[in-house]
């Protein structure tokens, strides 16, 4: 028999990968994650293995980003089903961080969103440069290095048939370029060293959110999810939604962490 958690289901009217938690953990939460540019669901399979061990159920829909936020919610709501277990959080990468944004923003009840995780969004300006795709033999090394630091996610896209190379640089919709203020918490994740967008674009909307947490991973590059710190990333995704879980409306700190100087860190 296959552990429920270590392998992905999907279905062909609605392509999507799921993970669940071992049958011995009480599921904590459901999970929504929304990829960006070029990827498909199994490209999420680390990211949901290791966030269904620890009791959420993921679900890693196959939207694209060219779908508006009601398709986005739609496909979200029949996936996750009528009696999701709270609390619901999207989860977006690249193009997918800013569907879940606006999917977010359309607070329907066919869809309770208690929260947003935006990793890594897209630029929803036109990038001062870009990863440039060309003809050459070093253009998929060039992706590469935009996207993640990790050797073994590079591997692993190198070798996937599925993956769309070269969709890093499409154009960004025009409709999620638009400001999207969901009044839910949010947890925006992103890569100082990131070159497809600038870490002062998530700065700015982690000033216009209410109730955000902002986490810049340090020499982390665009795929914050499955960059060298994927374990550091997928921890701080767990901590913010034990807070959530715990407090959805102050996400008030459950274990504050001092330093050995006596200074006070983050709380979790």
């Amino acid at each position: 028999m296959t552990d429920p958690f270590t392998a992905p289901t999907t279905t062909t009217r609605t392509p999507h990968a799921t993970w669940e938690p071992p049958v011995t953990i009480a599921t904590r939460g459901t999970l929504l994650v929304l990829p960006g540019r070029g990827e498909h669901p199994l490209v999420y399979e680390r990211f949901g293995r290791r966030l269904a061990a620890d009791g959420y159920l993921v679900h890693v829909l196959g939207t694209h980003p060219e779908n508006p936020a009601d398709a986005v919610r739609d496909q979200a709501a029949a996936v996750a089903g009528p009696e999701p277990v709270a609390p619901l959080v999207l989860v977006g990468s690249d193009t997918g961080a800013l569907q879940a944004l606006h999917a977010a923003a359309l607070s329907d009840p066919s869809l309770p969103v208690a929260g947003v995780v935006v990793a890594g969004a897209a630029p929803t300006t036109d990038p001062d440069s870009a990863v440039e795709v060309n003809d050459t033999a070093s253009a998929w090394d060039d992706e590469l290095a935009a996207r993640t630091a990790c050797p073994a996610h590079r591997k692993r896209l190198t070798d996937d048939a599925s993956f769309s190379r070269g969709r890093l640089t499409d154009p960004v919709p025009h409709h999620l370029r638009a400001d999207a203020h969901p009044d839910v918490p949010a947890l925006i994740l992103h890569g100082a060293a990131d070159p497809v967008t600038a870490v002062e674009q998530a700065r700015g909307l982690a000033g216009r959110l209410p109730r955000t947490t902002l986490g810049v991973v340090h020499d982390g590059v665009h795929d914050v999810l499955n960059d060298a710190s994927h374990r550091t990333t997928a921890a701080t995704v767990v901590l913010w939604l034990e807070r959530l879980r715990a407090d959805r409306r102050d996400l008030r700190p459950i274990l504050t962490v001092a330093e050995a100087d006596g200074n006070s860190a983050a709380g979790a």
